[in-house]
């Protein structure tokens, strides 16, 4: 019989791709969702065993891993900072990640895969990135067994507004002449359930950076596309130069979440956003993907090619 594993965020676009990964690995998952979570994609997948939690509510979140049979580990993909739920917040990835924490140390969990952000520890000026790297500390200082994997920038969204764009040969980039740590979300689901169901114990502990096998830029990523889509493909800006630069930053002063995303991009635009690291994830999950291999699955699943 395959393992128990507690999956938080489970309903959001990486959380379905994780609670994929760990059934297609034959283990059993318990979706740990709120009471007011929309369960049809879950459903859908095959998900039947659903705990009530609530990160900001330690009770709810005691209740939901006293379920029987008791979790072998758990995985969390919940992120506050989205506003996937209109009780999420900065709190939520602070506060809320100590009652998580504390209550799977409480419930006697023996593995806790937290997908964190790439180079959070250095990101003290993004707040969503460095609230990551305060759970990693939180985990650390309590003592609770886990594996952390600090994922980059990601490929692929729930709301691609890439694909529209690709069908016109254009690849839109955030920070020209940049290069960024890069992840195709169904690799970062697969490893987050190899990390929650076939890691051995010695692999606790640890703190992976989760990428390509190299960074990649606006042109390395058109010239990617062009090759896999046979046509030519041209990075252009996502966003005036002017929006980010001046725009955001104004409209940050109203807006909580403009603010964090204003400071997200400038402190990634200054090219420090890149695995420092890419051997350990390596050793653990095998050989890294090449910028040509993710953009052909990517557009593989997107009906590109």
């Amino acid at each position: 019989m395959g393992k128990t594993v507690a999956v938080v965020g489970a309903s959001g676009y990486l959380g379905l791709k994780i609670v994929e990964a760990l059934l297609d690995q034959g283990a059993s998952v318990r979706a740990i969702v709120r009471a007011t979570t929309d369960r049809t994609k879950l459903e859908a997948l095959g998900v039947v065993d659903f705990a009530v939690g609530d990160m900001m509510d330690p009770g709810s979140l005691k209740a939901a891993f006293a379920r029987s049979p008791k979790a072998d580990a758990l995985v969390s993909s919940a992120a506050g900072y989205t506003r996937h739920s209109k009780d999420d917040s900065a709190k939520t990835d602070v506060d809320g990640y100590r009652n998580l924490v504390d209550a799977c140390r409480e419930a006697g969990i023996p593995r806790f895969v937290l997908i964190s952000i790439l180079e959070s520890d250095k990101a003290v000026a993004v707040p969503h990135f460095y609230h990551k790297y305060l759970a990693e500390e939180y985990l650390k200082n309590q003592r609770q067994p886990f594996i952390a994997l600090r994922a980059g920038a990601f490929l692929d969204q729930a709301r691609d507004m890439a694909l529209p764009r690709l069908k016109n040969g254009i690849y839109p980039e955030f920070f020209h002449g940049v290069s960024l740590g890069m992840v195709y979300t169904p690799d970062l689901a697969r490893y987050a359930a190899m990390a929650a169901t076939s890691l051995p114990d010695s692999a606790l502990g640890r703190i992976v950076d989760i990428g390509w096998e190299s960074p990649a830029d606006g042109s390395s990523l058109a010239e990617a596309f062009s090759r896999v889509l046979a046509k030519p493909v041209e990075a252009r800006p996502a966003f005036p130069p002017m929006f980010r630069k001046i725009v955001m930053p104004l409209m940050g002063i109203f807006n909580e979440g403009l603010r964090d995303m204003s400071a997200m991009m400038k402190w990634v635009g200054t090219g420090v956003y890149v695995s420092r690291d890419p051997q350990a994830q390596k050793e653990l999950f095998g050989e890294l993907p090449t910028i040509e291999e993710a953009v052909r699955r990517y557009c593989r699943d997107r009906g590109l090619a």
